[in-house]
């Protein structure tokens, strides 16, 4: 199928309903893909061709994606008979015989899941590096991270193999292989994504499930597909006024937009992101929104300290499900998370819940902000995509690794942190052709509101014919080990 790649999720299901391609074709547009990047990003990890064949075999549900092929990432998103490894080897022989709800609801839209992607271990780095199933690259320049941790996710999304794939976000994990890959990506609002059965919540409250994608409408079309609670889940977001895809092409209105330049800790913000925030500020007043600069007033370096307690503590719960609490042997986790592991083991019951409450006014005082504007807009990144290794999966100094994180990454994980919708969108690129993402956050559950802007945005300064060099000259070069 020659055009494959000029359709989005949605035009590829529309192909399939009016009977100008079958199921079948598309898998094998995208598996030809899949074997043509692959051996140069080394996105997709785990291969489900054959189970993904026999799946259209049986008959596909006459959902919005009928037929269309699509990606899980490895981490927190079981797929029947498939291991699911979080990307470590302490979980490498994990092979589940049911499918989380999520992927669930993925077959039901009539999605065809032909593999998973590739994810740094337990999702830990925003780099896409494990030692498990080695490095995954940037399709804009193989030099370079894809992002992470659904940096496979995004690699082979921005390659062309599938239109759109699972991503999760603990930290900005959807956002940030967004920016990097130039594709569109929005993490919902708190608990819209549930994450059962297996689990309440992740990371705390933290942590989401949604898709990058390289359109609006399907990332639109997909969170109608996958939002929703499961009996028992712990709490839930309310529902929508109207299904999210119809609020693509609504008119936003005319919104108060707040933009920053600055990083809320002061950490250095590249130029190139700065030069892509003022452009799409100018790009938003001209859409007729009223835009000022301002932030919100919120102890940063509190939310800081809080947001790596929290990830240090659920890296030790990570290994705690397999060891019964010890830890483990030093050649089954990676040395940076056997030391992020270590950091927590000193943490008291007390000392876990006085920095959740601590987290939660901070999210006070942030979601206060929006009271008075309607959107925060952000660079995604404060820095542009870094070389493969900047994030040493091999280093035994968690806290200097920590503070390398969190200067790459100072505008997304507040929104982790706070629950509220937040996007990255693909609207600038570097002189030498690299993605910058600014990133637009809305309130508590306004998902919609964020949609119809993203939208208008999209309409505005179209991405979707944008395309990375591996696409057209893709180099056979494999993934690598870090």
């Amino acid at each position: 199928m020659n055009d494959y790649e000029q359709h989005d999720g949605l035009g590829l299901a529309a192909l399939v309903r009016q009977g100008h391609v079958s199921p079948s074709e598309l898998l094998d547009a995208a598996l030809a893909r899949i074997e043509r990047h692959n051996p140069a990003l080394n996105a997709v990890v785990t291969p489900l061709h054959d189970a993904a064949r026999a799946e259209i075999a049986r008959g596909l549900p006459p959902g919005p994606f009928h037929g269309v092929p699509f990606l899980v990432k490895e981490l927190v998103a079981s797929v029947a008979g498939a291991a699911t490894t979080a990307s470590s080897r302490l979980y490498a022989h994990q092979m589940p015989a049911a499918d989380s709800e999520i992927v669930a609801r993925m077959r039901r839209a009539g999605l065809v899941i032909a593999g998973k992607t590739n994810s740094p271990e337990f999702g830990l780095s925003p780099a896409t590096e494990s030692l498990l199933y080695g490095v995954t690259r940037n399709p804009w320049d193989l030099s370079l991270t894809p992002g992470g941790s659904s940096g496979g996710a995004a690699a082979a999304v921005a390659s062309g193999m599938v239109p759109a794939a699972h991503a999760t976000d603990g930290g900005g994990s959807i956002r940030i292989p967004a920016s990097c890959c130039g594709l569109f990506g929005l993490k919902p609002t708190r608990a819209r994504v549930t994450a059962g059965p297996e689990g309440g919540e992740g990371l705390s409250g933290l942590a989401h499930q949604h898709v990058v994608s390289r359109s609006v409408r399907d990332s639109a079309a997909l969170l109608d597909a996958l939002a929703g609670p499961m009996p028992g889940d712990p709490y839930s977001a309310a529902p929508p006024e109207r299904p999210w895809l119809d609020e693509v092409g609504r008119t936003p209105g005319r919104l108060r937009i707040a933009f920053a330049k600055a990083a809320p800790t002061g950490v250095p913000v590249d130029a190139a992101c700065v030069a892509a925030v003022e452009d799409a500020a100018r790009l938003c007043e001209q859409l007729g929104h009223h835009v000022e600069e301002a932030s919100p007033d919120f102890d940063a370096p509190a939310l800081e300290r809080g947001f790596e307690m929290v990830f240090a503590a659920n890296t030790m719960a990570n290994i705690a499900r397999a060891t019964g609490g010890a830890m483990p042997d030093r050649e089954l986790v990676e040395p940076l998370t056997y030391a992020l592991a270590e950091s927590a083991r000193g943490l008291s019951a007390a000392d876990y819940i006085l920095n959740l409450q601590g987290l939660h006014r901070q999210a006070r005082r942030i979601a206060g902000f929006f009271g008075r504007y309607d959107i925060w807009l952000t660079p995604t990144l404060a820095q542009t995509p870094r070389p493969l290794g900047w994030f040493d999966i091999r280093t035994s100094d968690s806290q200097a690794w920590l503070a390398k994180v969190v200067a790459y990454l100072p505008f997304t994980y507040p929104f982790n942190v706070t629950g509220q919708p937040a996007a990255s969108v693909p609207l600038h690129w570097t002189d030498d052709g690299l993605p910058i993402g600014c990133q637009f956050a809305a309130r508590y559950g306004e998902e919609g509101l964020l949609l119809r802007l993203c939208a208008q945005l999209e309409a505005a300064r179209p991405w979707f014919h944008r395309r990375p060099p591996v696409t057209t000259h893709p180099p056979r070069q494999t993934g690598g080990r870090p």
